[in-house]
């Protein structure tokens, strides 16, 4: 079959989903209603369930009297069950699969459930989604005209007791339709190596003679991966090596701190970024617009949502609401009910709705990334846009970044602390500071008020990290590559102490 009619039978396929999810961009409050229900009355009988009380549950204010908000450490003991071969512990269908995380703060491993439903009915949805809500917005697409180059984590699948576990992607890959390979450059016994190093060199030998029309990964990792592949062509950028690229699906951190230097290597104003929201616990917005900062929350995957605003969160008077609830621009912390068995879960990301009709939001940060040592309630939204506005007015290029705070001893007021890895150092670091300094001013008032006549806060620090700071940091925990990610803002001083001796 000619490609091109391959091409146009699977946009035709795909862009179908549209009219299914007009459903829940027309009732998103009754969806979400009923697939509460639906996850309820599909584990009356399970352990959670009969303990719990599942078959009374009728309504949404009798399920949060019986269920308790969650933290992965209150779930453990039931994951643990069901890893030693129990089921029907807190789903009602076999889990054999754990997506293994250890999260962008703990060293400890979690284990994740990944049931077959989540795998179908969330994961390998929200994937197609993101390819019909980009067909639909881009008629002239030819987007399976090449191949979509993938850069995920690694790497084996290991057993324990008839269940299996590994890191999300090679759970994906493991279980993916034999189509979506095919459409994928590099091989799946390529992407699923472990060894960072060896892998990125496998990527590139393979990847370069491909017909590659969009690629998709973490934009940091992501930006290695393309450096080290101008710097073996000898190319000046990206299009001198894949000509027909037309799209960059991105997601796990911040694309804001690297948008510019994406446009020196993709030097097309008609490339397009396209932004997703996925974790191991579930996939759950997507870009759907053009040229957009905004994700559409999906509401038919199987999840439903809860939200905590951050002004209780961790509270005695923390309270958790429903969608139909929320407010514009405020924080919340993120409650998930999934059809994997995570029952009213904390995921540990913070977001902000843009829009109530339909729903649309940001991620801003994490539950524990924040600091607010000196009640600034700063975000990881702020420092990214605040380093995305100092790079582009300074000409300066940044590879990582993370902020401490310098408390406050005998008379000396407090302040932030920055180590800053640069590709391009600026030209005058106290120029750059002062920028940063003014622009978390302009976009947190919180911030503002502490730095005012410096009355609480004093000037912020900039140190600039020697090359490769970070990548080191990460190697030296076995973390390169895949979803691990710096943290960019902690409230105390552990990781940058670590830095700093590195």
């Amino acid at each position: 079959m000619p490609i091109s009619i391959i091409n146009s039978f699977a946009t035709w396929v795909l862009k179908q989903r549209i009219h299914q999810m007009e459903l829940f961009l027309k009732y998103p409050n009754e969806v979400q209603e009923e697939l509460l229900m639906n996850l309820i009355r599909s584990s009356e009988n399970t352990f959670v369930g009969l303990e719990n009380g599942f078959e009374s549950i009728k309504s949404y204010a009798t399920f949060t009297e019986r269920v308790p908000i969650s933290t992965y450490e209150d779930l453990q003991p039931l994951i643990e069950r069901t890893r030693q071969g129990e089921q029907n512990v807190f789903w009602g269908t076999p889990i054999k699969w754990f997506a293994k995380s250890s999260g962008t703060t703990n060293a400890k491993s979690k284990f994740i459930p990944v049931s077959t439903e989540a795998l179908e009915d969330c994961h390998y949805k929200g994937s197609k989604d993101l390819l019909c809500l980009y067909l639909n917005n881009n008629e002239n697409s030819e987007l399976f005209l090449g191949k979509s180059l993938r850069l995920g984590g690694s790497s084996q699948i290991y057993e324990n007791n008839n269940t299996f576990f590994g890191d999300l992607s090679a759970i994906l890959i493991e279980n993916m339709p034999i189509w979506a390979e095919y459409s994928s450059t590099p091989s799946n016994k390529v992407s699923l190596m472990s060894e960072w190093e060896t892998k990125i060199a496998a990527i590139i030998n393979e990847t370069k003679t491909e017909n590659v029309t969009s690629f998709a990964g973490v934009p940091s990792w992501m930006l290695v991966l393309m450096n080290k592949v101008l710097e073996e062509t000898g190319k000046g950028n990206l299009l001198e090596i894949w000509p027909n690229l037309e799209v960059y699906f991105h997601g796990g951190v911040s694309f804001d701190p690297y948008r510019e230097q994406y446009q020196k290597i993709v030097p097309n104003s008609d490339f397009k970024y396209y932004e997703i929201y996925n974790a191991s616990e579930g996939f759950f917005a997507i870009q759907d617009l053009n040229n957009s900062n905004d994700l559409l929350l999906m509401l038919d995957y199987g999840i439903f949502y809860e939200f905590i605003p951050m002004e209780t969160f961790g509270s005695l008077n923390q309270i958790a609401i429903r969608l139909c609830d929320v407010e514009l621009n405020k924080n919340y912390a993120i409650v998930i009910t999934t059809n994997s068995g995570l029952w009213r879960y904390m995921i540990g990301d913070t977001v902000r709705f843009t829009s109530l009709n339909p729903y649309r939001i940001r991620v801003t940060g994490r539950t524990k990334h924040h600091i607010n040592v000196f009640g600034e309630e700063l975000m990881v939204e702020n420092t990214d846009r605040a380093i995305a506005k100092a790079c582009q007015l300074t000409n300066t290029e940044m590879v990582d970044y993370t902020v401490a705070p310098i408390f406050m001893k005998d008379k000396e007021k407090g302040a932030h602390e920055w180590m800053i890895e640069f590709k391009k150092n600026p030209s005058d670091l106290i120029v750059f500071g002062k920028i940063l300094d003014e622009t978390l001013q302009t976009l947190n008032s919180d911030y503002e008020a502490k730095r005012y006549n410096n009355m609480t806060l004093n000037p912020l620090q900039v140190n600039i990290a020697r090359p490769n700071l970070f990548y080191d940091w990460l190697k030296d925990q076995d973390k390169l590559g895949g979803q691990h990610k710096i943290p960019r803002l902690s409230n105390q001083r552990d990781y940058l102490e670590k830095l700093k001796g590195m």
